[in-house]
């Protein structure tokens, strides 16, 4: 059986989501997935991201690190993980527009029984980490996917982040995952991976019976 495909499309304005996806990746790979880290693009122009110090320039950091994801990487993906900030307790524009560029793909019933799970930052305790990943599990069940939780299956979840998944808190002054937060999250790509594999195999052995 070919290794199994993650896409991980996340946005990420200072690094603290960059930081949770790039575990996420790690944790896949570590299960012997091929990943697709990809940065979904701004929606808004180039004046009012300078109102924000950094903005531009870490986006312009990430982009040049990751491309923009696709249509084509959600249909070979076997497995979509979205990763995003929190904004006002849900999930940022940015990503938002990408999920809604897949209608085609939904449209088709491409993205049936593919696995789906996502992960977030906020600045604030409690400033929306569970909300956010839960208001994604909607359009993951309208795409049809497979929707991964964590719940406790791993110590460190008694630790930090969410039995949704993955989070983190960044505090007014962007201060990075911690080690357990990355641990969660190094452990729901290892989860998404194992699931998507044992679908994977199991759609195949179907197609040979």
């Amino acid at each position: 059986m070919d290794a199994v495909k993650v896409l991980i499309a996340f946005y990420s304005r200072t690094g603290s989501t960059e930081a949770l996806a790039k575990a996420v990746a790690e944790g896949a790979q570590a299960e012997g997935a091929e990943v697709m880290l990809r940065r979904v693009r701004e929606v808004v122009p180039l004046e009012i991201m300078q109102k924000a110090p950094g903005w531009v320039e870490n986006a312009e950091r990430m982009n040049d690190l990751y491309q923009a994801p696709t249509e084509a990487d959600a249909e070979t993906a076997d497995a979509i993980v979205f990763g995003t900030p929190t904004r006002f307790g849900s999930v940022t524009s940015e990503l938002k527009a990408f999920i809604d560029s897949l209608g085609g793909l939904w449209f088709q019933g491409k993205l049936v029984g593919k696995v789906g799970s996502a992960f977030t930052s906020t600045s604030t305790l409690h400033g929306g980490n569970e909300s956010t990943i839960i208001s994604l599990y909607n359009p993951m069940a309208h795409l049809g996917l497979i929707i991964v939780p964590l719940g406790y299956a791993d110590p460190v979840l008694f630790r930090a982040g969410t039995p949704y998944g993955a989070s983190s808190v960044s505090g007014n002054t962007n201060i990075p995952p911690t080690e357990d937060e990355l641990e969660v999250a190094r452990f729901q790509g290892k989860r998404v991976a194992q699931v998507a594999r044992a679908l994977k195999a199991t759609g195949e052995t179907a197609t040979k019976a």
